[in-house]
């Protein structure tokens, strides 16, 4: 009677032994990270710095996918497609999880259904950038001649539903402008073409425009973010610059496919909140013009959330369209 009492025990212990090393062997191999853009751009520097510090940690080779198209579509629904086994990631930002949804008559995923959220990993500003032939110097006269020019501005993004793209459209219906969007597939083609003139202006990440306006090639009136950076301590916010009131700010972390291991998720997540904290790691971002912002995976669901919510609105009162 005792040995048959104690058998359950002896079972249950057999089992969590047997899954020990499953979860230590986690992982084993290398681990593929999607960026749904293009190389060259903000979030391909800022994933690729990122899988390098986790790949330390982890001790297994953060492969970068890039798989622009779509308006982060492509790639995301390759995500999507993929084992939840925690050996295929993406980069999912406000685009993938927030503004699509507003934007895209069909949005081939559902965020909530089809991915799991690990964790937020960076918030990083716009600079609002012109072409130096452009003979305005401040957001005022850029403001007073689009109003002169009504529709002979043209603005690039880096896609449509990006920061870039909508940051304008909300600044157009603040301001009572009206100029034309020019979608590029990739950053770095839209800051060559704003370079030789090609379009006009650009509010595009800081890690893409920074550096440009720092060398003279392009000309910064104002940051998309509440506060002055601290990178670009001498360019003023767009809502001190003559738009009260005006912010964009653009975000991103680490997402999975549906139906991930819940030690997985929260070995990642671990992970991912260590890298940040590293101060090499938070310096690159800082160069990169991004601000570490780890959370927990319920607080980027959260984030996801307030997002759709507060871009649906912005959307819709700016009458902004795919172009």
């Amino acid at each position: 009677m005792r040995l048959r009492s104690l058998l359950p025990a002896l079972v249950l212990a057999t089992l969590s032994a047997l899954s020990l090393p499953a979860l230590a062997a986690y992982p084993d191999k290398p681990i593929r990270l999607i960026v749904p853009s293009a190389a060259g751009g903000a979030p391909d520097a800022l994933m690729r710095a990122l899988g390098t510090q986790l790949s330390q940690q982890m001790g297994v080779p953060i492969v970068i996918d890039n798989k622009p198209g779509g308006s982060y579509t492509i790639g995301t629904m390759d995500l999507v497609r993929s084992a939840p086994d925690g050996y295929t990631l993406a980069y999912g930002n406000v685009v993938s999880l927030a503004t699509n949804r507003s934007l895209l008559s069909n949005v081939p995923y559902d965020v909530e259904k089809d991915l799991t959220l690990i964790a937020n990993t960076l918030r990083l500003s716009n600079l609002l950038v012109v072409n130096n032939d452009l003979p305005v110097k401040s957001v005022p006269e850029l403001i007073a001649y689009a109003k002169k020019n009504p529709d002979k501005l043209a603005f690039a993004s880096d896609g449509n539903g990006t920061t870039a793209h909508l940051g304008v459209e909300l600044f157009k219906s603040v301001t009572g402008t009206s100029m034309l969007h020019v979608p590029y597939k990739a950053a770095t083609a839209a800051m060559t073409d704003l370079i030789g003139g090609g379009v006009q202006l650009m509010m595009i990440n800081t890690p893409v425009s920074g550096p440009q306006a720092q060398s003279g090639r392009v000309r910064a009136l104002g940051i998309s973010s509440s506060k002055r950076s601290s990178t670009y301590p001498d360019i003023p916010t767009i809502a001190e610059a003559g738009v009260p009131g005006f912010e964009v700010t653009a975000w991103g972390g680490i997402v999975g496919p549906a139906h991930m291991p819940n030690d997985v998720v929260t070995r990642l997540n671990a992970e991912i909140r260590t890298a940040l904290a590293n101060p090499a790691l938070r310096e690159r971002f800082k160069v990169l013009g991004a601000e570490t912002d780890p959370s927990t995976p319920e607080q980027f669901l959260d984030l996801s959330r307030r997002e759709t919510a507060k871009w649906a609105r912005i959307v819709k009162e700016s009458g902004a369209k795919i172009d």
